[in-house]
């Protein structure tokens, strides 16, 4: 089905699903650098001395930091990105 707006663009419907595919990856990008930085802050406030802590552990664990915060949010981690899809899905 084809939609023509007031300004004679035509909108076809794989447009504005590539349109809503865009906005989920860029909800989920965001949710995904603001839980990478929750978890950094909450690694950064150490509470003891790190037994096996050293540079190489340290790289590590914020590589898998950063594969738990795109995890989390490809997968309904807080809900940011969906709360960020709802507001502005009309819009696009």
């Amino acid at each position: 089905m084809t939609q023509i707006t007031s300004s004679n663009r035509i909108n076809s419907r794989p447009d504005i699903a590539m349109d809503q595919q865009k906005l989920k990856q860029a909800a989920q990008a965001f949710e995904a650098i603001f839980v990478r930085n929750m978890i950094g802050a909450m690694r950064s406030a150490n509470l003891g001395e790190d037994l096996m802590g050293n540079n190489g552990s340290d790289q590590f664990r914020t590589m898998m930091d950063d594969r738990i915060a795109d995890q989390m949010a490809e997968h309904d981690g807080l809900g940011i990105a969906d709360i960020l899809i709802a507001q502005w899905k009309d819009k696009i």
